[in-house]
């Protein structure tokens, strides 16, 4: 019986191991292609897997020998439109690592290929397949602090990585943002409309570009997001998830990334004679999810094509996250602040 979904995975490097163990957990996967540039990295991820496919190094071919209707890109940032782009016009869905491309106009030609093509395309935000991130915007869909109007979020590591990362020209904003602008989106419901931002090297760095970065986004629901971030920042880690404070008209919501987001918001009554007010903890709650994190985007990227409607994380909601990194990296060059409204003009479709 064939499957459902017969799978070409493009790029055979660490990430795929992830990707490929999800798709041999499901009947309705079929493995038929391992691509990559090397084409002993394709033969040795066969080899680990113990999947009998075919290998390659184009994706071109690979889908046209294979009959292939699925592609996972989990190459690096620079290949994605390319590969994208190409299984798209060749008849393919597409499930793709972060980002979506490496320069915006590349993002909105991915919108605009997946949108002519009528084939899908996804982004993997696995951060929003958190429980506990869930659990936080549930305490500001329930109105719990009232409305919004201020976001933060801290991520401060020191992340000795090696390699490309080192030598990246912003690699904070370019490599690791991404994930914590896409976050803000999620848990406020809004979308970004101007940005000025900061980037920086500080002293004891290990990177050649500027791995610190300031950033000040107004919001299209009014509040404003402020992102303050180190990948070389030693000591007192903040969790990879970020720590998060929103500020709203009846209280504060706070999750530190590692435990259990909760609120403390004023107490009802009349506290007009009170310098400081009264408040009480809420605890937010529990969201139980079958599949967390990479797990429970796929599945969810998966869901979306059974039931015929555009995933969470579809390429043309994920723009606006990208926007993000583009509008933060080009006010960093500039020292202005820009206007996201019109930088997502100049690429609307």
């Amino acid at each position: 019986m064939t499957a459902q979904y017969r799978v070409a995975v493009a790029g055979c490097g660490g990430m795929a191991n992830a990707w490929i163990e999800y798709a041999l957990s499901r009947s309705d996967i079929q493995i038929v292609a391992l691509v990559d540039i090397r084409l002993e990295s394709a033969q040795a991820m066969a080899a680990k897997h113990g999947i009998p496919c075919l290998t390659f190094t184009d994706i071109k071919q690979a889908i046209q020998e294979t009959e292939a209707n699925l592609v996972f890109d989990v190459t690096v940032p620079g290949s994605h439109y390319s590969i994208s782009s190409t299984a798209l016009e060749h008849g393919c869905n597409v499930f793709s690592e972060k980002p979506l491309a490496e320069t915006m106009e590349e993002c909105t030609k991915i919108v605009e290929i997946s949108e002519r093509t009528g084939n899908a395309h996804a982004v993997m935000q696995n951060r929003r397949y958190d429980p506990r991130i869930r659990t936080l915007r549930g305490l500001i869909e329930s109105d719990t602090i009232g409305r919004v109007g201020y976001i933060g979020a801290s991520f401060f590591l020191g992340a000795h990585f090696g390699g490309f990362r080192d030598v990246m020209e912003s690699p904070l904003l370019l490599d690791m943002a991404i994930h914590t602008f896409d976050q803000a989106r999620f848990i406020s419901g809004a979308n970004p409309i101007s940005v000025y931002c900061q980037e920086f090297n500080p002293p004891g760095s290990w990177y050649k570009g500027n791995a610190s970065a300031v950033c000040i986004f107004e919001m299209s629901d009014g509040s404003v997001f402020t992102y303050q971030g180190s990948w070389c920042a030693e000591g007192a880690s903040t969790s990879w998830e970020a720590a998060w404070r929103l500020n709203g008209e009846k209280g504060t919501a706070i999750w530190d990334g590692h435990e259990m987001p909760y609120a403390e918001v004023v107490v009802a009554g009349d506290q007009s004679d009170k310098f400081i007010r009264d408040v009480e903890r809420v605890n937010g709650e529990i969201v139980d999810m079958d599949k967390t994190f990479h797990q429970g985007c796929l599945e969810e990227m998966f869901l979306s094509l059974a039931e015929e409607r555009p995933a969470e994380t579809n390429c043309r909601d994920n723009r606006y996250s990208m926007a993000m990194v583009f509008g933060a990296l080009e006010s960093a060059k500039t020292s202005q602040k820009i206007d996201l409204i019109q930088f997502m003009s100049a690429s609307e479709l």
